[in-house]
Protein backbone atom coordinates (compact mmCIF):
# COMPACT_ATOMS: atom_id res chain seq x y z
CA UNK A 1 0.00 0.00 0.00
CA UNK A 2 0.84 3.63 -1.09
CA UNK A 3 1.77 6.38 1.88
CA UNK A 4 -2.05 6.82 3.42
CA UNK A 5 -3.23 10.62 2.46
CA UNK A 6 -4.84 13.64 3.74
CA UNK A 7 -5.31 16.53 1.24
CA UNK A 8 -7.28 18.80 -0.73
CA UNK A 9 -8.29 17.41 -3.72
CA UNK A 10 -10.80 19.94 -5.28
CA UNK A 11 -11.57 23.42 -4.52
CA UNK A 12 -12.71 26.81 -5.71
CA UNK A 13 -10.00 27.45 -8.37
CA UNK A 14 -10.74 23.75 -9.93
CA UNK A 15 -13.98 24.88 -11.14
CA UNK A 16 -14.95 26.33 -14.26
CA UNK A 17 -17.77 28.65 -14.38
CA UNK A 18 -18.10 29.24 -17.77
CA UNK A 19 -19.51 25.76 -17.84
CA UNK A 20 -21.95 26.42 -15.15
CA UNK A 21 -25.48 25.60 -15.30
CA UNK A 22 -25.91 29.39 -14.71
CA UNK A 23 -23.31 30.50 -17.23
CA UNK A 24 -24.67 33.48 -19.13
CA UNK A 25 -28.67 33.24 -17.36
CA UNK A 26 -28.05 35.96 -14.87
CA UNK A 27 -28.14 38.83 -17.16
CA UNK A 28 -24.62 39.49 -17.15
CA UNK A 29 -23.89 39.62 -13.59
CA UNK A 30 -20.26 38.39 -12.70
CA UNK A 31 -20.19 34.92 -9.97
CA UNK A 32 -17.36 33.36 -8.26
CA UNK A 33 -17.69 30.27 -6.29
CA UNK A 34 -17.88 30.52 -2.52
CA UNK A 35 -17.47 26.68 -2.07
CA UNK A 36 -16.84 23.56 -4.00
CA UNK A 37 -17.37 21.07 -0.68
CA UNK A 38 -19.42 18.10 0.56
CA UNK A 39 -19.07 15.20 -1.88
CA UNK A 40 -20.67 12.79 -1.98
CA UNK A 41 -18.50 9.71 -2.90
CA UNK A 42 -18.86 5.94 -4.14
CA UNK A 43 -17.21 3.44 -6.16
CA UNK A 44 -17.70 3.91 -9.86
CA UNK A 45 -18.22 0.52 -11.91
CA UNK A 46 -14.41 1.08 -13.23
CA UNK A 47 -12.77 0.65 -10.19
CA UNK A 48 -12.13 4.69 -9.55
CA UNK A 49 -13.98 6.90 -7.45
CA UNK A 50 -16.92 9.59 -8.02
CA UNK A 51 -17.20 12.90 -6.10
CA UNK A 52 -20.63 14.72 -6.31
CA UNK A 53 -19.25 18.06 -5.31
CA UNK A 54 -21.82 20.98 -4.02
CA UNK A 55 -20.69 24.01 -6.23
CA UNK A 56 -21.99 27.25 -4.24
CA UNK A 57 -22.13 29.49 -6.77
CA UNK A 58 -22.49 33.93 -6.00
CA UNK A 59 -22.87 36.85 -6.79
CA UNK A 60 -19.54 38.65 -7.01
CA UNK A 61 -21.45 42.07 -6.12
CA UNK A 62 -24.85 40.77 -4.22
CA UNK A 63 -25.12 44.66 -2.26
CA UNK A 64 -26.45 46.89 -5.20
CA UNK A 65 -28.26 50.33 -4.60
CA UNK A 66 -28.89 50.02 -0.61
CA UNK A 67 -30.34 46.06 -1.23
CA UNK A 68 -28.62 42.35 -1.18
CA UNK A 69 -29.63 40.02 -3.91
CA UNK A 70 -29.81 36.55 -4.42
CA UNK A 71 -30.18 33.69 -7.06
CA UNK A 72 -33.41 32.02 -7.48
CA UNK A 73 -34.28 28.84 -10.21
CA UNK A 74 -37.60 30.14 -12.00
CA UNK A 75 -39.03 28.03 -14.11
CA UNK A 76 -36.00 27.26 -16.26
CA UNK A 77 -34.60 30.15 -15.71
CA UNK A 78 -32.42 31.98 -13.06
CA UNK A 79 -33.66 35.15 -11.85
CA UNK A 80 -32.24 37.53 -8.98
CA UNK A 81 -34.23 38.87 -6.14
CA UNK A 82 -33.29 42.12 -3.46
CA UNK A 83 -33.81 42.31 0.22
CA UNK A 84 -33.49 46.58 1.66
CA UNK A 85 -30.58 45.86 3.62
CA UNK A 86 -32.21 47.44 6.60
CA UNK A 87 -34.02 44.24 6.71
CA UNK A 88 -31.56 41.81 6.52
CA UNK A 89 -29.18 40.61 8.97
CA UNK A 90 -25.75 39.44 6.74
CA UNK A 91 -23.53 38.57 9.44
CA UNK A 92 -23.67 35.34 8.34
CA UNK A 93 -21.21 35.07 4.97
CA UNK A 94 -23.27 32.07 4.08
CA UNK A 95 -26.58 33.16 4.12
CA UNK A 96 -28.72 36.51 5.19
CA UNK A 97 -31.34 36.60 7.76
CA UNK A 98 -35.12 38.83 6.69
CA UNK A 99 -36.47 40.47 9.73
CA UNK A 100 -40.05 40.78 11.27
CA UNK A 101 -42.09 37.55 10.38
CA UNK A 102 -41.78 36.64 14.07
CA UNK A 103 -40.05 33.24 13.25
CA UNK A 104 -36.81 32.72 11.60
CA UNK A 105 -36.87 33.53 7.94
CA UNK A 106 -33.56 33.18 5.90
CA UNK A 107 -31.68 33.81 1.92
CA UNK A 108 -29.06 31.93 0.82
CA UNK A 109 -25.98 34.18 -0.42
CA UNK A 110 -25.36 31.27 -3.30
CA UNK A 111 -27.39 28.73 -5.04
CA UNK A 112 -25.78 25.59 -4.74
CA UNK A 113 -25.28 22.37 -7.75
CA UNK A 114 -23.72 19.04 -7.73
CA UNK A 115 -20.51 18.87 -10.23
CA UNK A 116 -19.24 15.23 -10.73
CA UNK A 117 -15.75 14.67 -10.56
CA UNK A 118 -14.28 11.10 -11.11
CA UNK A 119 -10.96 10.44 -8.44
CA UNK A 120 -8.24 7.40 -9.10
CA UNK A 121 -9.15 4.57 -7.63
CA UNK A 122 -7.25 5.94 -4.43
CA UNK A 123 -8.39 9.03 -4.42
CA UNK A 124 -5.34 10.78 -5.12
CA UNK A 125 -5.87 12.48 -8.30
CA UNK A 126 -8.72 14.11 -10.25
CA UNK A 127 -9.44 11.88 -13.60
CA UNK A 128 -12.18 13.79 -14.88
CA UNK A 129 -14.64 16.47 -14.51
CA UNK A 130 -18.34 16.44 -15.85
CA UNK A 131 -19.42 19.75 -16.25
CA UNK A 132 -22.57 17.33 -19.14
CA UNK A 133 -23.81 15.70 -16.08
CA UNK A 134 -24.43 18.42 -13.71
CA UNK A 135 -27.00 17.86 -11.15
CA UNK A 136 -28.70 21.52 -11.25
CA UNK A 137 -32.29 22.66 -9.83
CA UNK A 138 -34.75 21.22 -12.01
CA UNK A 139 -38.32 21.62 -9.59
CA UNK A 140 -39.79 24.33 -7.98
CA UNK A 141 -38.61 22.98 -5.01
CA UNK A 142 -35.53 23.32 -5.54
CA UNK A 143 -35.77 26.83 -6.46
CA UNK A 144 -32.68 27.83 -3.97
CA UNK A 145 -30.40 25.03 -5.25
CA UNK A 146 -29.20 20.92 -4.38
CA UNK A 147 -26.64 21.25 -1.88
CA UNK A 148 -24.89 17.66 0.09
CA UNK A 149 -25.18 14.83 -2.15
CA UNK A 150 -24.65 11.62 -0.31
CA UNK A 151 -24.64 8.33 -2.32
CA UNK A 152 -25.30 4.66 -1.24
CA UNK A 153 -24.99 1.22 -3.37
CA UNK A 154 -27.91 -0.85 -2.52
CA UNK A 155 -28.81 -3.81 -4.58
CA UNK A 156 -26.37 -2.77 -7.62
CA UNK A 157 -28.64 0.55 -7.51
CA UNK A 158 -26.70 3.99 -7.02
CA UNK A 159 -29.15 5.86 -4.74
CA UNK A 160 -28.15 9.70 -4.50
CA UNK A 161 -29.89 12.26 -1.59
CA UNK A 162 -29.47 15.63 -1.08
CA UNK A 163 -31.31 18.87 0.63
CA UNK A 164 -33.47 20.60 -1.79
CA UNK A 165 -34.27 24.10 -0.66
CA UNK A 166 -36.92 26.79 -1.57
CA UNK A 167 -39.58 28.68 0.37
CA UNK A 168 -42.15 25.88 -0.35
CA UNK A 169 -40.16 23.27 2.02
CA UNK A 170 -36.91 22.20 3.17
CA UNK A 171 -36.83 18.87 1.57
CA UNK A 172 -34.75 15.55 0.89
CA UNK A 173 -34.80 14.38 -2.37
CA UNK A 174 -33.63 11.45 -4.23
CA UNK A 175 -32.02 10.65 -7.32
CA UNK A 176 -31.29 7.20 -8.66
CA UNK A 177 -28.51 5.11 -11.00
CA UNK A 178 -27.54 2.20 -12.62
CA UNK A 179 -23.96 3.53 -13.45
CA UNK A 180 -23.52 6.85 -11.11
CA UNK A 181 -23.03 8.65 -14.40
CA UNK A 182 -26.59 9.42 -15.19
CA UNK A 183 -29.01 10.33 -12.37
CA UNK A 184 -33.05 10.27 -12.79
CA UNK A 185 -34.32 12.48 -10.25
CA UNK A 186 -37.08 10.24 -8.26
CA UNK A 187 -38.36 13.35 -6.31
CA UNK A 188 -39.17 14.08 -2.53
CA UNK A 189 -38.90 11.05 -0.55
CA UNK A 190 -38.68 13.20 3.31
CA UNK A 191 -41.18 16.47 3.50
CA UNK A 192 -39.36 17.86 6.61
CA UNK A 193 -36.56 20.05 7.08
CA UNK A 194 -33.75 17.72 7.21
CA UNK A 195 -30.43 18.17 5.49
CA UNK A 196 -28.81 14.79 6.36
CA UNK A 197 -30.77 11.74 5.07
CA UNK A 198 -28.11 8.48 4.43
CA UNK A 199 -29.35 5.46 3.23
CA UNK A 200 -27.42 2.19 4.57
CA UNK A 201 -25.16 0.56 1.75
CA UNK A 202 -27.53 -2.76 2.41
CA UNK A 203 -30.57 -4.06 3.76
CA UNK A 204 -31.37 -5.41 7.33
CA UNK A 205 -34.21 -7.55 7.41
CA UNK A 206 -35.64 -6.80 3.62
CA UNK A 207 -35.97 -3.32 4.33
CA UNK A 208 -34.16 -0.06 3.44
CA UNK A 209 -32.87 2.19 6.10
CA UNK A 210 -31.77 5.45 6.67
CA UNK A 211 -30.00 7.86 9.26
CA UNK A 212 -32.42 11.37 9.41
CA UNK A 213 -32.18 13.96 11.10
CA UNK A 214 -35.44 15.80 11.52
CA UNK A 215 -34.62 19.69 12.35
CA UNK A 216 -36.81 22.25 14.62
CA UNK A 217 -36.42 25.31 17.15
CA UNK A 218 -38.05 23.61 19.89
CA UNK A 219 -36.27 19.85 22.00
CA UNK A 220 -38.16 18.46 24.98
CA UNK A 221 -35.59 17.69 28.26
CA UNK A 222 -33.90 15.00 29.24
CA UNK A 223 -34.87 14.53 32.35
CA UNK A 224 -31.71 15.87 34.97
CA UNK A 225 -28.86 13.45 35.42
CA UNK A 226 -29.68 11.90 31.91
CA UNK A 227 -27.04 10.69 30.10
CA UNK A 228 -28.22 12.50 26.82
CA UNK A 229 -28.44 15.83 25.87
CA UNK A 230 -31.31 17.42 24.19
CA UNK A 231 -31.22 19.04 20.56
CA UNK A 232 -30.73 17.77 17.19
CA UNK A 233 -29.67 13.73 16.68
CA UNK A 234 -29.43 11.24 14.10
CA UNK A 235 -32.89 9.37 13.66
CA UNK A 236 -33.79 6.23 11.83
CA UNK A 237 -36.34 5.50 8.96
CA UNK A 238 -37.50 1.74 7.25
CA UNK A 239 -38.62 1.81 3.89
CA UNK A 240 -39.83 -1.15 1.73
CA UNK A 241 -38.77 0.74 -1.47
CA UNK A 242 -36.45 3.53 -1.29
CA UNK A 243 -39.07 5.89 -1.73
CA UNK A 244 -41.52 5.73 0.91
CA UNK A 245 -40.27 6.07 4.45
CA UNK A 246 -41.46 5.34 8.18
CA UNK A 247 -39.70 6.64 11.07
CA UNK A 248 -38.28 4.05 13.08
CA UNK A 249 -40.06 4.21 16.96
CA UNK A 250 -36.41 3.72 18.42
CA UNK A 251 -34.00 6.65 18.75
CA UNK A 252 -30.93 6.32 17.31
CA UNK A 253 -27.53 8.53 17.66
CA UNK A 254 -28.16 11.06 20.39
CA UNK A 255 -25.89 13.85 21.47
CA UNK A 256 -24.01 12.81 25.19
CA UNK A 257 -24.28 14.69 28.19
CA UNK A 258 -20.55 14.09 29.14
CA UNK A 259 -19.58 16.41 25.84
CA UNK A 260 -20.42 19.20 24.66
CA UNK A 261 -17.84 18.63 21.46
CA UNK A 262 -21.14 17.05 19.82
CA UNK A 263 -23.66 19.34 21.82
CA UNK A 264 -25.33 19.65 18.22
CA UNK A 265 -24.79 16.25 15.80
CA UNK A 266 -25.85 15.37 12.21
CA UNK A 267 -25.22 12.27 10.09
CA UNK A 268 -22.32 12.44 7.94
CA UNK A 269 -21.58 9.13 5.15
CA UNK A 270 -23.73 6.36 4.70
CA UNK A 271 -23.53 3.31 6.81
CA UNK A 272 -21.40 0.59 5.66
CA UNK A 273 -21.39 -2.77 6.79
CA UNK A 274 -18.01 -4.43 8.44
CA UNK A 275 -17.82 -7.69 10.10
CA UNK A 276 -18.77 -5.97 13.68
CA UNK A 277 -21.60 -3.83 12.23
CA UNK A 278 -22.51 -0.82 10.76
CA UNK A 279 -19.76 1.93 10.43
CA UNK A 280 -21.18 5.18 10.41
CA UNK A 281 -19.62 8.51 10.36
CA UNK A 282 -21.38 11.45 11.83
CA UNK A 283 -20.30 15.90 12.83
CA UNK A 284 -20.56 16.64 16.02
CA UNK A 285 -20.21 20.59 16.09
CA UNK A 286 -19.11 22.29 19.19
CA UNK A 287 -20.65 25.88 19.95
CA UNK A 288 -18.31 28.77 18.96
CA UNK A 289 -19.14 31.95 17.78
CA UNK A 290 -21.68 32.01 14.64
CA UNK A 291 -21.51 28.29 12.92
CA UNK A 292 -19.12 26.38 16.03
CA UNK A 293 -16.57 23.39 15.80
CA UNK A 294 -17.93 20.57 13.04
CA UNK A 295 -15.84 16.98 13.91
CA UNK A 296 -16.02 13.47 12.61
CA UNK A 297 -16.95 11.04 15.21
CA UNK A 298 -17.97 7.55 14.53
CA UNK A 299 -19.93 4.67 16.00
CA UNK A 300 -20.70 1.08 14.78
CA UNK A 301 -24.37 0.02 15.03
CA UNK A 302 -25.73 -3.46 15.17
CA UNK A 303 -26.35 -5.27 11.74
CA UNK A 304 -29.82 -6.38 12.82
CA UNK A 305 -30.72 -3.61 14.46
CA UNK A 306 -29.32 -0.06 13.61
CA UNK A 307 -30.96 1.31 16.79
CA UNK A 308 -28.39 -0.30 19.14
CA UNK A 309 -25.19 0.96 19.40
CA UNK A 310 -22.17 -1.00 20.10
CA UNK A 311 -19.33 1.19 19.95
CA UNK A 312 -18.15 4.27 19.83
CA UNK A 313 -16.03 7.17 20.90
CA UNK A 314 -15.66 10.91 21.89
CA UNK A 315 -12.53 11.27 19.93
CA UNK A 316 -12.71 12.79 16.96
CA UNK A 317 -11.44 10.53 13.94
CA UNK A 318 -11.27 13.84 11.99
CA UNK A 319 -11.09 17.59 12.61
CA UNK A 320 -10.35 20.81 10.97
CA UNK A 321 -7.08 21.11 9.06
CA UNK A 322 -5.71 24.85 8.92
CA UNK A 323 -2.47 23.78 7.35
CA UNK A 324 -4.75 22.25 4.33
CA UNK A 325 -6.37 25.42 3.71
CA UNK A 326 -3.92 27.62 4.02
CA UNK A 327 -2.98 27.87 0.24
CA UNK A 328 -6.47 28.95 0.00
CA UNK A 329 -6.65 31.57 2.62
CA UNK A 330 -7.19 34.59 0.49
CA UNK A 331 -10.96 32.64 0.15
CA UNK A 332 -11.97 32.21 3.33
CA UNK A 333 -15.09 32.83 4.78
CA UNK A 334 -15.48 30.46 7.96
CA UNK A 335 -13.13 28.16 9.86
CA UNK A 336 -13.08 25.23 12.63
CA UNK A 337 -15.02 22.86 10.14
CA UNK A 338 -14.38 19.60 8.84
CA UNK A 339 -17.78 18.10 6.96
CA UNK A 340 -17.43 14.24 6.27
CA UNK A 341 -19.77 13.25 3.05
CA UNK A 342 -18.31 9.62 1.70
CA UNK A 343 -16.77 6.96 2.72
CA UNK A 344 -15.70 4.27 0.58
CA UNK A 345 -13.49 0.62 1.55
CA UNK A 346 -9.74 0.12 0.47
CA UNK A 347 -9.15 -2.83 1.80
CA UNK A 348 -7.23 -2.11 4.96
CA UNK A 349 -8.19 1.68 5.28
CA UNK A 350 -11.35 3.28 4.30
CA UNK A 351 -11.42 6.63 1.97
CA UNK A 352 -12.85 9.85 3.60
CA UNK A 353 -14.79 12.40 1.38
CA UNK A 354 -15.14 15.33 3.14
CA UNK A 355 -15.60 19.20 2.90
CA UNK A 356 -13.14 21.32 4.76
CA UNK A 357 -14.23 25.01 5.80
CA UNK A 358 -17.37 24.96 3.59
CA UNK A 359 -14.69 25.78 1.09
CA UNK A 360 -12.80 22.59 -0.41
CA UNK A 361 -12.89 18.76 -1.23
CA UNK A 362 -10.84 17.27 1.62
CA UNK A 363 -9.92 12.95 0.89
CA UNK A 364 -8.49 11.51 4.23
CA UNK A 365 -7.29 7.45 4.46
CA UNK A 366 -7.98 6.36 7.57
CA UNK A 367 -6.96 2.82 8.69
CA UNK A 368 -9.65 0.55 9.63
CA UNK A 369 -7.71 0.04 12.91
CA UNK A 370 -8.68 3.42 13.89
CA UNK A 371 -12.18 1.90 14.49
CA UNK A 372 -11.25 -1.41 15.87
CA UNK A 373 -11.81 -3.34 12.69
CA UNK A 374 -9.15 -5.81 11.24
Amino acid sequence: MSAPIDRLVFGPDDVDLSRSPLAGRLGGEETFVLGAFNPALTRLPNGNLLMMVRIAEALSHPIRDGHIRAIRWDEGNYVLDAWPLDLVDTRDPRKFLVHGPGWRVMALTSLSWLLPVELSADGREVVAVDYERAVAPAASWQCYGVEDARISRVDGRYMMTSCSVSPERHSTTLYTSEDARDWRLEGIILDHQNKDMLIFEGLVDGFYWAQTRPLGDLYFAYPPGSEWRAGPSINLARSPDGLHWKPYEKPGIRPHSATLHTARMGGGTPPVLTDQGWLSLWHGVEPKEIVGIYRTYWSLLDRDDPSRVVRTSHQPILEPAPELTRPLEHRMYIRDVVFSTGLADAGDHFIVASGEADLACRITHVPKSAFGLA
